[in-house]
Protein backbone atom coordinates (compact mmCIF):
# COMPACT_ATOMS: atom_id res chain seq x y z
CA UNK A 1 0.00 0.00 0.00
CA UNK A 2 1.14 3.60 -0.55
CA UNK A 3 2.21 6.06 2.19
CA UNK A 4 -0.51 8.51 3.36
CA UNK A 5 1.16 11.97 2.38
CA UNK A 6 0.50 15.16 3.72
CA UNK A 7 -0.39 18.29 1.42
CA UNK A 8 -1.28 21.62 1.98
CA UNK A 9 -4.64 22.49 0.81
CA UNK A 10 -4.76 25.95 -2.17
CA UNK A 11 -6.23 28.96 -1.61
CA UNK A 12 -6.76 31.67 -4.03
CA UNK A 13 -6.30 34.39 -1.12
CA UNK A 14 -8.25 35.85 2.11
CA UNK A 15 -10.87 37.85 0.88
CA UNK A 16 -11.15 41.08 2.29
CA UNK A 17 -13.70 42.53 4.22
CA UNK A 18 -13.18 40.21 7.51
CA UNK A 19 -14.17 41.68 11.21
CA UNK A 20 -10.88 42.09 13.17
CA UNK A 21 -12.57 39.75 15.55
CA UNK A 22 -12.04 36.72 13.05
CA UNK A 23 -8.62 35.70 13.38
CA UNK A 24 -6.15 36.02 10.66
CA UNK A 25 -5.87 32.16 10.27
CA UNK A 26 -9.24 31.22 10.49
CA UNK A 27 -9.59 33.59 7.28
CA UNK A 28 -6.98 31.78 5.82
CA UNK A 29 -8.79 28.63 6.54
CA UNK A 30 -12.27 30.06 4.45
CA UNK A 31 -10.25 30.87 1.94
CA UNK A 32 -9.00 27.03 1.40
CA UNK A 33 -12.69 26.45 1.71
CA UNK A 34 -13.50 28.52 -0.93
CA UNK A 35 -15.49 31.08 1.08
CA UNK A 36 -13.90 34.38 -0.37
CA UNK A 37 -16.87 36.41 0.69
CA UNK A 38 -17.15 37.54 4.60
CA UNK A 39 -20.99 36.90 3.87
CA UNK A 40 -20.76 33.18 3.34
CA UNK A 41 -19.99 32.16 7.03
CA UNK A 42 -23.33 34.35 7.77
CA UNK A 43 -25.24 31.29 8.07
CA UNK A 44 -28.80 33.02 8.73
CA UNK A 45 -32.00 31.28 7.39
CA UNK A 46 -32.94 34.04 5.34
CA UNK A 47 -30.24 33.10 2.84
CA UNK A 48 -31.78 29.71 2.50
CA UNK A 49 -32.33 28.52 -0.89
CA UNK A 50 -36.40 29.14 -1.57
CA UNK A 51 -38.45 25.87 -1.77
CA UNK A 52 -40.12 26.69 -5.07
CA UNK A 53 -36.57 26.37 -6.42
CA UNK A 54 -37.40 22.51 -6.38
CA UNK A 55 -38.29 20.80 -9.16
CA UNK A 56 -42.01 18.73 -8.88
CA UNK A 57 -42.66 21.11 -5.88
CA UNK A 58 -46.10 22.44 -6.48
CA UNK A 59 -47.36 19.00 -7.54
CA UNK A 60 -46.83 17.70 -3.86
CA UNK A 61 -48.17 20.61 -2.30
CA UNK A 62 -51.23 20.57 -3.63
CA UNK A 63 -51.66 16.90 -3.09
CA UNK A 64 -51.04 17.46 0.58
CA UNK A 65 -52.22 19.80 0.92
CA UNK A 66 -55.50 18.62 -0.24
CA UNK A 67 -54.97 15.10 2.16
CA UNK A 68 -54.88 17.21 5.64
CA UNK A 69 -57.61 18.97 4.20
CA UNK A 70 -59.62 16.26 3.32
CA UNK A 71 -58.52 14.37 6.25
CA UNK A 72 -56.64 11.35 4.76
CA UNK A 73 -54.99 9.13 6.30
CA UNK A 74 -50.73 9.77 5.75
CA UNK A 75 -48.32 6.94 5.77
CA UNK A 76 -44.46 8.44 5.87
CA UNK A 77 -42.12 5.81 4.25
CA UNK A 78 -38.76 5.85 5.56
CA UNK A 79 -35.41 4.58 5.33
CA UNK A 80 -33.22 2.83 8.03
CA UNK A 81 -30.50 4.85 9.05
CA UNK A 82 -30.20 8.29 10.34
CA UNK A 83 -30.76 9.93 7.51
CA UNK A 84 -34.22 8.32 6.89
CA UNK A 85 -35.24 8.21 10.60
CA UNK A 86 -34.46 11.98 11.28
CA UNK A 87 -36.74 12.67 7.75
CA UNK A 88 -39.47 10.39 9.36
CA UNK A 89 -39.45 12.09 12.32
CA UNK A 90 -39.61 15.62 10.86
CA UNK A 91 -42.46 14.60 8.36
CA UNK A 92 -44.76 13.22 10.96
CA UNK A 93 -43.97 15.85 13.36
CA UNK A 94 -43.94 19.04 10.53
CA UNK A 95 -47.41 17.42 9.03
CA UNK A 96 -49.05 17.41 12.65
CA UNK A 97 -48.07 20.95 13.49
CA UNK A 98 -49.59 21.75 9.79
CA UNK A 99 -52.83 19.93 10.84
CA UNK A 100 -53.21 16.33 10.29
CA UNK A 101 -54.69 14.35 11.86
CA UNK A 102 -54.58 11.24 11.22
CA UNK A 103 -49.85 10.39 10.28
CA UNK A 104 -48.20 6.93 10.75
CA UNK A 105 -45.06 5.89 9.71
CA UNK A 106 -43.23 2.80 8.09
CA UNK A 107 -39.93 1.84 8.65
CA UNK A 108 -38.62 -1.42 6.33
CA UNK A 109 -36.85 -3.86 8.03
CA UNK A 110 -33.79 -4.35 5.83
CA UNK A 111 -33.97 -8.31 6.50
CA UNK A 112 -38.00 -9.07 5.54
CA UNK A 113 -39.02 -6.21 3.21
CA UNK A 114 -35.48 -5.31 1.69
CA UNK A 115 -34.72 -1.26 1.09
CA UNK A 116 -36.79 1.53 0.35
CA UNK A 117 -40.81 1.47 -0.94
CA UNK A 118 -40.53 -2.00 -1.66
CA UNK A 119 -43.55 -4.28 -2.79
CA UNK A 120 -43.41 -6.36 0.25
CA UNK A 121 -43.21 -3.23 2.48
CA UNK A 122 -46.49 -1.86 0.87
CA UNK A 123 -48.24 -5.23 0.79
CA UNK A 124 -47.46 -4.93 5.00
CA UNK A 125 -49.10 -1.70 4.97
CA UNK A 126 -52.60 -2.15 7.13
CA UNK A 127 -54.75 -0.82 6.88
CA UNK A 128 -54.16 0.69 3.72
CA UNK A 129 -53.31 4.37 3.91
CA UNK A 130 -54.67 7.19 1.22
CA UNK A 131 -51.14 8.89 0.90
CA UNK A 132 -47.57 7.53 1.26
CA UNK A 133 -45.06 10.03 1.30
CA UNK A 134 -41.50 8.62 0.85
CA UNK A 135 -38.37 10.00 2.69
CA UNK A 136 -34.69 9.67 1.97
CA UNK A 137 -36.03 7.07 -0.56
CA UNK A 138 -38.44 6.12 -3.36
CA UNK A 139 -36.86 7.26 -6.61
CA UNK A 140 -35.60 3.74 -7.66
CA UNK A 141 -38.77 2.07 -6.03
CA UNK A 142 -40.44 1.24 -9.62
CA UNK A 143 -42.28 -2.23 -8.57
CA UNK A 144 -42.99 -0.58 -5.21
CA UNK A 145 -44.62 2.51 -6.40
CA UNK A 146 -46.67 0.30 -8.93
CA UNK A 147 -47.85 -1.81 -5.96
CA UNK A 148 -48.88 1.07 -4.19
CA UNK A 149 -50.94 2.71 -7.33
CA UNK A 150 -52.31 -0.91 -7.49
CA UNK A 151 -54.23 -0.80 -4.55
CA UNK A 152 -55.10 2.41 -4.61
CA UNK A 153 -52.81 4.72 -2.61
CA UNK A 154 -51.24 8.13 -3.87
CA UNK A 155 -47.44 8.58 -3.50
CA UNK A 156 -45.44 11.48 -3.38
CA UNK A 157 -41.87 10.79 -3.53
CA UNK A 158 -39.35 12.59 -1.46
CA UNK A 159 -35.63 11.67 -2.00
CA UNK A 160 -32.25 13.23 -2.95
CA UNK A 161 -30.22 9.54 -4.69
CA UNK A 162 -29.48 10.10 -7.67
CA UNK A 163 -32.25 8.46 -10.68
CA UNK A 164 -31.75 5.42 -12.61
CA UNK A 165 -33.04 5.07 -16.15
CA UNK A 166 -36.61 4.24 -15.18
CA UNK A 167 -38.52 6.78 -12.55
CA UNK A 168 -41.36 5.29 -10.53
CA UNK A 169 -44.98 6.28 -11.60
CA UNK A 170 -45.88 8.19 -8.49
CA UNK A 171 -47.89 11.87 -8.07
CA UNK A 172 -45.41 14.02 -7.47
CA UNK A 173 -41.74 13.75 -6.66
CA UNK A 174 -39.25 15.69 -5.15
CA UNK A 175 -35.89 15.88 -5.45
CA UNK A 176 -33.11 17.86 -6.53
CA UNK A 177 -30.90 15.70 -7.97
CA UNK A 178 -33.40 14.70 -10.79
CA UNK A 179 -32.10 15.62 -14.21
CA UNK A 180 -32.88 19.02 -15.15
CA UNK A 181 -34.35 20.00 -12.11
CA UNK A 182 -34.07 23.69 -10.96
CA UNK A 183 -32.66 23.74 -7.30
CA UNK A 184 -29.16 25.23 -7.26
CA UNK A 185 -28.00 22.98 -4.17
CA UNK A 186 -27.74 18.94 -5.68
CA UNK A 187 -26.40 18.07 -1.76
CA UNK A 188 -29.49 18.36 0.63
CA UNK A 189 -29.96 15.25 2.43
CA UNK A 190 -32.95 13.23 2.40
CA UNK A 191 -34.37 15.30 5.86
CA UNK A 192 -33.37 18.38 4.03
CA UNK A 193 -35.68 17.57 0.92
CA UNK A 194 -39.05 16.66 3.22
CA UNK A 195 -38.11 20.48 5.59
CA UNK A 196 -38.34 21.70 2.53
CA UNK A 197 -41.55 20.25 1.10
CA UNK A 198 -43.10 21.54 4.49
CA UNK A 199 -41.72 24.59 4.16
CA UNK A 200 -43.24 24.94 1.23
CA UNK A 201 -46.69 23.43 2.18
CA UNK A 202 -47.02 25.89 4.50
CA UNK A 203 -46.61 28.80 2.29
CA UNK A 204 -49.39 27.22 0.18
CA UNK A 205 -51.63 26.97 3.07
CA UNK A 206 -51.29 29.79 4.45
CA UNK A 207 -52.08 31.29 0.90
CA UNK A 208 -55.41 29.26 1.56
CA UNK A 209 -56.30 30.65 4.84
CA UNK A 210 -55.47 27.87 6.53
CA UNK A 211 -53.99 28.99 9.85
CA UNK A 212 -56.15 31.17 12.19
CA UNK A 213 -53.57 32.94 13.53
CA UNK A 214 -49.92 32.30 13.61
CA UNK A 215 -48.02 30.04 11.03
CA UNK A 216 -47.02 26.81 12.78
CA UNK A 217 -43.22 26.94 13.84
CA UNK A 218 -41.50 24.55 11.77
CA UNK A 219 -38.17 25.45 12.82
CA UNK A 220 -38.57 23.62 15.85
CA UNK A 221 -37.64 20.41 13.59
CA UNK A 222 -34.13 22.11 12.75
CA UNK A 223 -32.40 19.97 15.42
CA UNK A 224 -32.89 16.20 13.40
CA UNK A 225 -32.62 18.71 9.97
CA UNK A 226 -29.11 18.90 11.50
CA UNK A 227 -28.63 15.80 12.43
CA UNK A 228 -29.81 13.70 9.16
CA UNK A 229 -27.78 16.02 7.53
CA UNK A 230 -24.20 15.41 9.12
CA UNK A 231 -25.19 11.52 10.14
CA UNK A 232 -25.76 11.01 6.13
CA UNK A 233 -22.12 12.69 4.90
CA UNK A 234 -23.69 14.98 2.39
CA UNK A 235 -21.42 17.72 1.48
CA UNK A 236 -21.56 21.26 4.04
CA UNK A 237 -21.95 23.48 1.19
CA UNK A 238 -23.32 26.90 2.30
CA UNK A 239 -27.19 26.16 2.10
CA UNK A 240 -26.69 22.84 4.44
CA UNK A 241 -24.45 24.75 6.54
CA UNK A 242 -27.51 27.30 7.14
CA UNK A 243 -29.55 24.21 8.25
CA UNK A 244 -26.69 22.29 10.15
CA UNK A 245 -25.91 25.69 12.01
CA UNK A 246 -29.67 26.40 12.78
CA UNK A 247 -30.16 23.16 14.29
CA UNK A 248 -27.00 23.37 16.37
CA UNK A 249 -27.92 26.24 17.78
CA UNK A 250 -31.28 25.03 18.98
CA UNK A 251 -29.53 22.10 20.57
CA UNK A 252 -27.02 24.11 22.37
CA UNK A 253 -29.73 26.47 23.72
CA UNK A 254 -31.50 23.71 25.22
CA UNK A 255 -34.11 23.31 23.12
CA UNK A 256 -33.79 20.65 21.01
CA UNK A 257 -36.04 17.33 21.16
CA UNK A 258 -36.49 14.83 24.13
CA UNK A 259 -34.58 12.51 22.07
CA UNK A 260 -31.81 13.87 20.51
CA UNK A 261 -31.06 15.46 24.04
CA UNK A 262 -31.32 12.00 25.62
CA UNK A 263 -29.09 10.47 22.80
CA UNK A 264 -26.31 13.65 23.30
CA UNK A 265 -26.83 12.50 27.30
CA UNK A 266 -25.80 9.08 26.43
CA UNK A 267 -22.98 9.88 24.49
CA UNK A 268 -21.64 11.75 27.24
CA UNK A 269 -21.19 15.01 25.19
CA UNK A 270 -22.56 18.59 26.41
CA UNK A 271 -25.89 19.87 24.55
CA UNK A 272 -24.23 23.46 25.30
CA UNK A 273 -21.24 22.79 23.16
CA UNK A 274 -22.13 20.30 21.04
CA UNK A 275 -20.95 20.37 17.79
CA UNK A 276 -21.52 19.07 14.11
CA UNK A 277 -18.56 16.00 14.76
CA UNK A 278 -20.89 15.20 17.91
CA UNK A 279 -23.85 14.62 15.85
CA UNK A 280 -21.92 12.71 13.24
CA UNK A 281 -19.31 10.57 15.49
CA UNK A 282 -21.71 10.03 18.84
CA UNK A 283 -25.91 10.40 17.91
CA UNK A 284 -25.82 9.58 14.57
CA UNK A 285 -24.01 5.94 14.85
CA UNK A 286 -26.65 4.98 17.83
CA UNK A 287 -29.69 5.67 15.76
CA UNK A 288 -28.18 3.54 13.01
CA UNK A 289 -27.16 0.82 15.16
CA UNK A 290 -30.84 0.40 15.24
CA UNK A 291 -31.26 0.32 11.41
CA UNK A 292 -28.09 -2.26 11.13
CA UNK A 293 -29.08 -4.44 13.70
CA UNK A 294 -33.02 -4.30 14.77
CA UNK A 295 -35.55 -2.33 13.78
CA UNK A 296 -35.33 1.37 12.93
CA UNK A 297 -38.99 1.76 14.68
CA UNK A 298 -36.98 1.95 17.94
CA UNK A 299 -35.07 5.19 16.81
CA UNK A 300 -37.51 7.10 15.08
CA UNK A 301 -39.72 6.15 18.33
CA UNK A 302 -36.67 8.04 20.32
CA UNK A 303 -37.15 11.24 17.97
CA UNK A 304 -41.07 10.96 18.18
CA UNK A 305 -41.35 11.01 21.90
CA UNK A 306 -41.68 14.24 23.61
CA UNK A 307 -41.65 12.15 27.35
CA UNK A 308 -37.96 13.08 28.51
CA UNK A 309 -38.17 10.00 30.26
CA UNK A 310 -39.34 7.70 27.83
CA UNK A 311 -36.25 9.14 25.43
CA UNK A 312 -34.32 8.74 27.85
CA UNK A 313 -35.23 4.56 27.87
CA UNK A 314 -35.06 4.86 24.16
CA UNK A 315 -31.67 6.10 24.04
CA UNK A 316 -30.53 3.65 26.79
CA UNK A 317 -31.65 0.53 24.36
CA UNK A 318 -29.92 2.33 21.34
CA UNK A 319 -26.40 2.83 23.04
CA UNK A 320 -26.63 -0.85 23.64
CA UNK A 321 -27.34 -2.05 20.67
CA UNK A 322 -24.98 0.36 19.45
CA UNK A 323 -22.89 -1.95 21.47
CA UNK A 324 -23.47 -4.77 20.26
CA UNK A 325 -22.87 -3.20 16.92
CA UNK A 326 -18.97 -2.04 17.71
CA UNK A 327 -18.61 -5.64 18.68
CA UNK A 328 -20.41 -7.19 15.68
CA UNK A 329 -18.43 -4.36 13.49
CA UNK A 330 -14.49 -5.22 15.12
CA UNK A 331 -14.70 -8.85 14.37
CA UNK A 332 -16.11 -8.18 10.84
CA UNK A 333 -13.01 -5.72 10.10
CA UNK A 334 -10.37 -8.37 11.76
CA UNK A 335 -11.86 -10.81 9.55
CA UNK A 336 -11.51 -8.71 6.29
CA UNK A 337 -8.35 -7.33 7.32
CA UNK A 338 -7.05 -11.06 7.48
CA UNK A 339 -8.11 -11.32 3.59
CA UNK A 340 -6.12 -8.89 2.66
CA UNK A 341 -2.98 -9.35 5.01
CA UNK A 342 0.36 -10.19 4.07
CA UNK A 343 -0.10 -7.80 0.69
CA UNK A 344 2.40 -5.44 0.51
CA UNK A 345 0.40 -3.98 -2.44
CA UNK A 346 -3.37 -5.37 -2.74
CA UNK A 347 -3.37 -6.79 -6.22
CA UNK A 348 -7.14 -5.46 -7.02
CA UNK A 349 -8.11 -2.39 -7.95
CA UNK A 350 -11.60 -2.39 -7.23
CA UNK A 351 -11.78 -4.82 -3.75
CA UNK A 352 -14.72 -7.05 -3.01
CA UNK A 353 -14.99 -8.91 0.04
CA UNK A 354 -17.47 -11.62 1.04
CA UNK A 355 -17.61 -14.19 4.27
CA UNK A 356 -21.13 -16.07 4.88
CA UNK A 357 -21.41 -15.35 8.47
CA UNK A 358 -20.77 -11.53 8.06
CA UNK A 359 -23.94 -9.44 9.03
CA UNK A 360 -25.79 -7.48 6.01
CA UNK A 361 -26.25 -4.22 8.41
CA UNK A 362 -23.01 -3.99 9.67
CA UNK A 363 -20.76 -4.35 5.84
CA UNK A 364 -21.06 -1.08 5.04
CA UNK A 365 -19.25 -0.09 7.94
CA UNK A 366 -16.97 -3.09 6.67
CA UNK A 367 -16.38 -1.39 3.55
CA UNK A 368 -15.53 2.12 5.12
CA UNK A 369 -12.66 0.85 7.61
CA UNK A 370 -11.20 -0.69 4.88
CA UNK A 371 -11.26 1.28 1.97
CA UNK A 372 -9.51 4.03 4.75
CA UNK A 373 -6.75 1.76 4.71
CA UNK A 374 -6.10 0.42 1.49
CA UNK A 375 -7.20 3.64 -0.08
CA UNK A 376 -9.28 1.99 -3.26
CA UNK A 377 -12.94 1.52 -3.28
CA UNK A 378 -14.37 -1.53 -1.44
CA UNK A 379 -17.55 -3.12 -1.63
CA UNK A 380 -18.03 -5.70 1.21
CA UNK A 381 -20.87 -8.46 0.76
CA UNK A 382 -22.78 -10.45 3.68
CA UNK A 383 -25.99 -13.32 2.82
CA UNK A 384 -29.11 -11.23 2.85
CA UNK A 385 -30.36 -13.19 5.71
CA UNK A 386 -30.02 -16.00 8.13
CA UNK A 387 -32.79 -17.46 5.59
CA UNK A 388 -31.34 -16.57 2.10
CA UNK A 389 -28.33 -17.34 1.71
CA UNK A 390 -28.78 -17.45 -1.81
CA UNK A 391 -28.67 -13.36 -2.34
CA UNK A 392 -26.26 -11.14 -1.17
CA UNK A 393 -26.38 -7.40 -0.11
CA UNK A 394 -23.09 -5.08 -0.54
CA UNK A 395 -21.87 -2.19 0.40
CA UNK A 396 -19.48 0.13 -1.08
CA UNK A 397 -17.62 2.87 -0.45
CA UNK A 398 -15.45 4.97 -2.73
CA UNK A 399 -12.39 6.90 -2.65
CA UNK A 400 -12.32 10.77 -4.58
CA UNK A 401 -12.72 10.52 -8.34
CA UNK A 402 -14.14 7.19 -8.35
CA UNK A 403 -18.14 7.88 -8.61
CA UNK A 404 -19.28 4.43 -7.03
CA UNK A 405 -23.07 4.46 -8.16
CA UNK A 406 -21.96 5.48 -11.79
CA UNK A 407 -19.54 2.65 -11.73
CA UNK A 408 -22.16 0.26 -10.91
CA UNK A 409 -24.51 1.84 -13.29
CA UNK A 410 -21.78 1.03 -15.75
CA UNK A 411 -21.15 -2.57 -15.00
CA UNK A 412 -25.13 -2.86 -15.31
CA UNK A 413 -25.34 -1.85 -18.79
CA UNK A 414 -22.18 -4.05 -19.35
CA UNK A 415 -23.35 -7.11 -17.71
CA UNK A 416 -27.01 -7.26 -17.44
CA UNK A 417 -28.93 -9.06 -14.80
CA UNK A 418 -25.77 -9.26 -13.09
CA UNK A 419 -26.68 -6.83 -10.24
CA UNK A 420 -30.09 -6.89 -9.28
CA UNK A 421 -30.37 -3.95 -7.80
CA UNK A 422 -27.97 -0.54 -6.98
CA UNK A 423 -28.29 2.82 -6.06
CA UNK A 424 -26.84 5.45 -4.23
CA UNK A 425 -24.17 8.68 -4.37
CA UNK A 426 -20.44 8.84 -5.74
CA UNK A 427 -18.55 7.78 -2.31
CA UNK A 428 -21.50 4.99 -1.17
CA UNK A 429 -23.48 3.10 -2.51
CA UNK A 430 -25.83 -0.56 -2.22
CA UNK A 431 -26.34 -3.53 -4.27
CA UNK A 432 -27.78 -6.87 -4.35
CA UNK A 433 -27.11 -9.99 -6.90
CA UNK A 434 -26.93 -13.94 -6.43
CA UNK A 435 -24.47 -15.62 -4.24
CA UNK A 436 -23.40 -17.53 -7.19
CA UNK A 437 -22.43 -14.60 -9.39
CA UNK A 438 -20.06 -13.48 -6.84
CA UNK A 439 -16.97 -14.28 -8.14
CA UNK A 440 -17.95 -12.73 -11.69
CA UNK A 441 -18.85 -9.71 -9.99
CA UNK A 442 -15.87 -9.20 -8.18
CA UNK A 443 -13.78 -9.61 -11.41
CA UNK A 444 -15.87 -7.16 -13.42
CA UNK A 445 -15.61 -4.58 -10.44
CA UNK A 446 -12.08 -4.65 -10.29
CA UNK A 447 -11.87 -4.62 -14.06
CA UNK A 448 -13.97 -1.16 -13.90
CA UNK A 449 -11.65 0.18 -11.21
CA UNK A 450 -9.13 -0.16 -13.33
CA UNK A 451 -10.09 1.44 -16.24
CA UNK A 452 -11.56 4.54 -14.31
CA UNK A 453 -9.14 5.20 -11.46
CA UNK A 454 -6.06 7.19 -12.49
CA UNK A 455 -3.11 5.81 -10.57
CA UNK A 456 -2.24 9.23 -8.48
CA UNK A 457 -6.32 8.63 -6.61
CA UNK A 458 -4.47 5.54 -5.21
CA UNK A 459 -2.17 7.78 -3.22
CA UNK A 460 -3.72 8.63 0.38
CA UNK A 461 -3.36 12.24 0.85
CA UNK A 462 -4.35 14.09 4.12
CA UNK A 463 -4.76 17.63 3.05
CA UNK A 464 -3.85 20.27 5.74
CA UNK A 465 -4.02 23.79 6.41
CA UNK A 466 -0.53 24.19 6.99
CA UNK A 467 1.75 25.24 9.64
CA UNK A 468 -0.03 27.37 12.65
CA UNK A 469 2.64 30.40 13.03
CA UNK A 470 4.13 30.19 16.63
CA UNK A 471 2.03 31.15 19.54
CA UNK A 472 -1.24 30.82 17.43
CA UNK A 473 -2.30 27.34 19.15
CA UNK A 474 -4.02 29.66 21.82
CA UNK A 475 -7.15 28.64 23.86
CA UNK A 476 -9.13 31.81 21.42
CA UNK A 477 -8.57 30.74 18.31
CA UNK A 478 -9.53 26.94 19.49
CA UNK A 479 -12.94 28.35 20.64
CA UNK A 480 -13.08 30.34 17.24
CA UNK A 481 -12.50 27.33 15.49
CA UNK A 482 -14.90 25.70 17.60
CA UNK A 483 -17.46 27.80 16.42
CA UNK A 484 -16.78 29.02 13.00
CA UNK A 485 -17.77 25.96 11.18
CA UNK A 486 -20.18 23.56 10.88
CA UNK A 487 -17.18 21.54 9.68
CA UNK A 488 -18.45 18.50 8.05
CA UNK A 489 -18.08 16.98 4.70
CA UNK A 490 -16.93 18.76 2.02
CA UNK A 491 -16.40 21.33 4.32
CA UNK A 492 -13.70 19.57 6.81
CA UNK A 493 -12.52 21.10 10.25
CA UNK A 494 -9.31 22.81 10.25
CA UNK A 495 -5.95 20.70 10.08
CA UNK A 496 -2.55 21.87 10.67
CA UNK A 497 1.23 20.28 10.02
CA UNK A 498 3.86 21.63 12.37
CA UNK A 499 7.49 20.44 13.19
CA UNK A 500 7.56 19.41 16.64
CA UNK A 501 9.89 17.53 19.49
CA UNK A 502 8.21 15.04 21.41
CA UNK A 503 9.73 15.61 25.12
CA UNK A 504 7.49 13.14 26.73
CA UNK A 505 4.92 10.78 26.63
CA UNK A 506 2.61 7.98 28.13
CA UNK A 507 0.23 5.16 27.29
CA UNK A 508 -3.79 6.03 28.33
CA UNK A 509 -5.43 2.79 28.25
CA UNK A 510 -3.61 -0.02 26.10
CA UNK A 511 -3.79 2.11 22.73
CA UNK A 512 -3.84 5.68 23.23
CA UNK A 513 -0.99 8.19 23.70
CA UNK A 514 -0.72 11.48 25.80
CA UNK A 515 2.42 13.86 24.60
CA UNK A 516 4.27 16.66 25.56
CA UNK A 517 5.44 18.31 22.59
CA UNK A 518 8.07 21.35 22.03
CA UNK A 519 8.21 23.71 19.36
CA UNK A 520 11.10 24.44 18.03
CA UNK A 521 10.64 28.06 17.14
CA UNK A 522 9.85 29.51 20.06
CA UNK A 523 10.17 26.01 22.50
CA UNK A 524 6.57 26.43 23.52
CA UNK A 525 5.16 23.05 25.05
CA UNK A 526 2.12 21.70 23.89
CA UNK A 527 -0.49 18.99 25.02
CA UNK A 528 -1.32 16.71 23.09
CA UNK A 529 -3.01 13.59 22.26
CA UNK A 530 -3.60 10.96 19.66
CA UNK A 531 -6.00 8.32 19.84
CA UNK A 532 -5.45 4.08 18.78
CA UNK A 533 -2.08 5.04 17.65
CA UNK A 534 0.11 3.04 20.19
CA UNK A 535 1.43 -0.75 19.48
CA UNK A 536 4.38 -1.30 21.22
CA UNK A 537 6.93 1.52 20.08
CA UNK A 538 7.41 5.40 21.55
CA UNK A 539 6.52 8.06 19.01
CA UNK A 540 9.77 9.55 17.03
CA UNK A 541 12.04 12.29 18.90
CA UNK A 542 11.57 14.45 16.36
CA UNK A 543 8.28 14.37 14.24
CA UNK A 544 5.63 15.94 11.61
CA UNK A 545 2.16 15.75 13.18
CA UNK A 546 -0.91 17.02 11.62
CA UNK A 547 -3.03 17.91 14.20
CA UNK A 548 -6.90 19.64 15.02
CA UNK A 549 -6.76 22.08 17.30
CA UNK A 550 -9.11 21.56 20.51
CA UNK A 551 -10.20 22.76 24.07
CA UNK A 552 -9.89 20.41 26.86
CA UNK A 553 -12.42 20.80 29.33
CA UNK A 554 -11.01 19.04 32.36
CA UNK A 555 -13.55 19.97 35.87
CA UNK A 556 -14.42 22.66 34.62
CA UNK A 557 -11.33 24.33 33.16
CA UNK A 558 -10.53 24.71 29.46
CA UNK A 559 -7.16 24.92 27.78
CA UNK A 560 -6.04 24.08 24.23
CA UNK A 561 -4.81 20.97 23.29
CA UNK A 562 -3.50 19.30 19.62
CA UNK A 563 -5.20 16.07 18.74
CA UNK A 564 -3.33 14.52 16.42
CA UNK A 565 -4.44 12.73 13.17
CA UNK A 566 -1.02 11.65 11.64
CA UNK A 567 2.54 11.34 12.79
CA UNK A 568 5.59 10.90 10.48
CA UNK A 569 9.66 10.82 11.94
CA UNK A 570 11.77 13.77 10.62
Amino acid sequence: MSTLQLRRRESKGVASGWPDSVHPVLQQIYAARGVLDPSQVEHRLARMLSPQLLGGMAQAVELLAEAIRDDWTILIAGDYDCDGASGTAVAVRGLRLLGAKRVSYAIPNRFVHGYGLSPALVESLQPTPQLIVTVDNGVASVAGVAAAKARGIRVIVTDHHLPGEQLPACDAMVNPNLVGDPFPSKMLAGVGVMFYLLLALRARMDQQGAFDGAKPDLSVLLDLVALGTVADLVPLDFNNRILVEAGLQRIRSGRACAGISALVESGKRSLATLCSSDLGFVVGPRLNAAGRLEDMRLGVECLLTDDVAQARRYAEQLGAINLERRDLQASMVAEAEQMVAGMTDIDAIGVALYEPSWHAGVVGLVASKLKDRLHRPVIAFAPASEDDTDNLRGSARSIAGFHIRDALAVIDARQPGLIERFGGHAMAAGLSLKTCDYPRFAAVFDAIARELIDAERLQPVLYTDGELPPGAASLALARQLRHAGPWGQAFPEPLFDNLFECVSWKVMGERHLRLQLRDPRDGALHDAVMFNAYHGQPPPRQLRAAYELIINDWQGRETPRLLLRHIEPV
